[in-house]
């Protein structure tokens, strides 16, 4: 087995930290304190080629694979600007997918290049209120009309719909109880946000305030039949193609974070001097940030087996989750670890290990819960019973 990155993966993680370098700190607690979008790095990510890293090069994208992505948003991730930095740039990776495996070419050549260079943003309108992570129980619906359909309905936790112009909407085109399977009915469409039919109410939230999350409540949206990506009622089967490396690369995002974490209590444990000595020469600290590097490292290993079983066009199913489940719960804890080496001053914004343990949370939660995943590894890895 070859642990070593290539040549053209080692230029994507130092072009990528060349560009993340260039917001410090005080850009990143900016953001978080004002809550505004971060304008200037996803201008900067786009400028140099970015946000087209897994798009097929004849839309302008780079077509690289997960792994490269995976790199990417570990890179991202890891100099200070958390999710709220990543989240900014990750939904144009693979979010957009079900445009390239499933658009015609005219939606391709229409929509793709205009993502890659940074012109449109993209919502992404799929969870309910009253539905969660039972995709198939959303009540949002598309009414056939002439020329295209009309859309009523709600959604919840829909990120950057204050910025975006765009939304990817995921609606039912069939009642549940119309369908034959749950799965069936499910319709999905690309198109343009209008805040005339959608109002969209910002949702005040714990950590990253700069990637807005909202409560969507769309009123006779008329959307083209243009603007659906796929067949009328297989949208279910379209977002199943973005969901193991989505999982991937907030596995690796959680790493970066408490990767960096896990550097500033490193070096503030060496500096620190209580009782004439540094606090990082007592095994009392030591220890705790030993363990947080092991499990960080055994995360990060299964982040790069999931992409490469991925890019090698392998089912990653389990994997996929193991990685975000590890690579969650590993940054989480090495940041309320970091944040604990700092003792007082850890509750200090001074410091930054406060921000980056409130940007961590998230990716222990979504885009799937723990509890979900071990469900998943029990049933289809274990051959357990569903318990669900």
């Amino acid at each position: 087995m070859d642990f070593a990155l290539t040549d053209d993966q080692r230029a994507v993680r130092e072009g990528v930290a060349a560009v993340v370098r260039r917001f410090d700190d005080a850009y990143w607690l900016a953001r978080d304190e004002d809550g505004e979008f971060p304008r200037e790095f996803h201008r900067a990510m786009a400028e140099a080629g970015w946000l087209g890293i897994t798009m097929p090069p004849e839309y302008g994208g780079a077509g690289l694979g997960v792994t490269e992505a995976a790199l990417m948003m570990h890179e991202v991730a890891q100099h200070g600007g958390g999710m709220a930095a990543a989240s900014s740039v990750h939904i144009n990776l693979f979010g957009p997918h079900p445009i390239v495996v499933f658009g015609t070419p005219e939606q391709k050549a229409r929509w793709i290049p205009r993502l890659v260079q940074g012109l449109d943003q993209v919502a992404f309108g799929f969870t309910e209120p009253d539905a969660g992570l039972n995709t198939t129980a959303i009540k949002t619906f598309a009414q056939k009309v002439d020329g295209g359909y009309v859309v009523r309905g709600q959604k919840v936790w829909t990120s950057t719909a204050q910025v975006a112009n765009k939304i990817m909407l995921l609606t039912r085109t069939t009642k549940l109880e119309d369908c034959a399977r749950p799965t069936d009915g499910i319709s999905i469409f690309y198109t343009d946000l209008d805040r005339r039919r959608i109002d969209v109410r910002r949702i005040p939230k714990m950590g990253r305030k700069a990637v807005d999350s909202n409560a969507l409540f769309i009123d006779d949206l008329f959307v083209p039949e243009a603007d659906r990506i796929g067949a009328e009622g297989k949208g279910f089967g379209c977002i199943l193609h973005s969901l193991n490396p989505e999982r991937l690369l907030i596995g690796a995002e959680a790493i970066g974070i408490g990767r960096d974490a896990l550097a500033r209590a490193t070096r503030y444990a060496r500096e620190r001097v209580v009782f004439d000595r540094p606090i990082g020469q007592n095994q009392g600290i030591q220890h705790p940030l030993a363990s947080a590097w092991m499990a960080l490292e055994a995360a990060w290993q299964m982040v790069l087996k999931g992409a490469w079983l991925y890019d090698q066009g392998q089912p990653c199913g389990a994997e996929a989750n193991a990685a975000k489940f590890l690579g969650a719960r590993a940054g989480h804890d090495a940041c309320q670890q970091a944040l604990m080496t700092h003792g007082g001053f850890g509750y200090a914004k001074e410091y930054h290990v406060e921000r980056l343990l409130r940007e961590v949370m998230i990716t222990r939660i979504a885009p799937v819960t723990e509890q979900m995943i071990l469900s998943f590894i029990a049933e289809k890895v274990l051959d357990l019973p569903r318990s669900y």
